[in-house]
């Protein structure tokens, strides 16, 4: 029986444990692991191998899943991962789609699964070479890419920059809008998550919500944003921040 080398990318020794067992005893093949604690230590690890073959978690310090997979599918697009997590959100749906490259073989499972779906699922892409998706993320990218429910990245952008609450103002000045632009922006935003102010308004209550807090609550709801990804977001806002306070002369 052939030896087949797979890097497990996993912060949590719980879960790393749990993968290691799993393909040790399995009867498809026999495999040589080798462990990576975070992003930074997979990407190394991988830009090793001639046909890299990964297990990777999502939520990861340094280089997220997300981050890892950019960065290595960008040198070897032959490269075959299974991402594995407890997460189905929308936000990594969607960072994950924009970033597959042509023709790339590669799987999502939750780890809400049996062992016996989650062993399934990495043998189907790393041995088998073909894609598995988990049921319940295929529902999320078919909301993700559908006309009229999925975000266009324009309407992602303008998400992001309310849930980092910055006003009209700021957000014109970073995406380069006249404040007009960014009304257009927020409106189309508005349409998509079916934000529609009129229907919740009375003559006793006026306006019954602020559409741009309704907008990042129903925006939780979906999974299009979370603390961890935000975390990400803001680390990019403090440095647009820094540069423009030091363009303006802002002390």
């Amino acid at each position: 029986m052939k030896t087949i080398r797979v890097i497990i990318a996993e912060d949590s020794p719980r879960d790393y444990e749990f993968l290691e067992q799993l393909l040790l005893n399995s009867s498809q093949a026999k495999f040589d692991i080798v462990r990576a604690a975070d992003g930074d230590a997979a990407l190394q690890l991988a830009l090793k191998m001639e046909n890299p073959l990964v297990v990777s978690d999502i939520q990861m310090p340094g280089l997220n899943g997300i981050d890892f997979a950019k960065a290595l599918w960008k040198e070897k697009p032959q490269a075959r991962i299974v991402f594995w997590s407890q997460f189905k959100d929308e936000m990594y749906i969607r960072a994950l789609l924009k970033i597959v490259p042509p023709e790339t073989v590669y799987g999502y499972i939750l780890k809400s699964n049996t062992a016996e779906r989650i062993a399934a699922a990495v043998t189907t892409v790393l041995l088998d070479e073909q894609c598995w998706i988990d049921p319940e993320v295929r529902k999320v990218q078919g909301r993700s890419g559908h006309t009229q429910t999925g975000l266009s990245d324009i309407e992602f952008e303008a998400l992001l920059d309310i849930s980092l609450g910055l006003t009209d103002n700021l957000i014109a000045q970073r995406r380069y809008l006249s404040r007009r632009g960014v009304q257009s922006r927020l409106n189309s935003l508005y349409n998509k998550l079916c934000i529609d102010q009129e229907q919740f308004q009375t003559e006793k209550v006026g306006d019954a919500f602020n559409p741009r807090n309704r907008a990042v609550a129903v925006a939780i709801q979906r999974g299009l944003i979370n603390a961890f990804a935000m975390e990400h977001e803001e680390a990019q806002l403090q440095q647009w921040l820094a540069t423009f306070k030091k363009r303006h002369k802002i002390s």
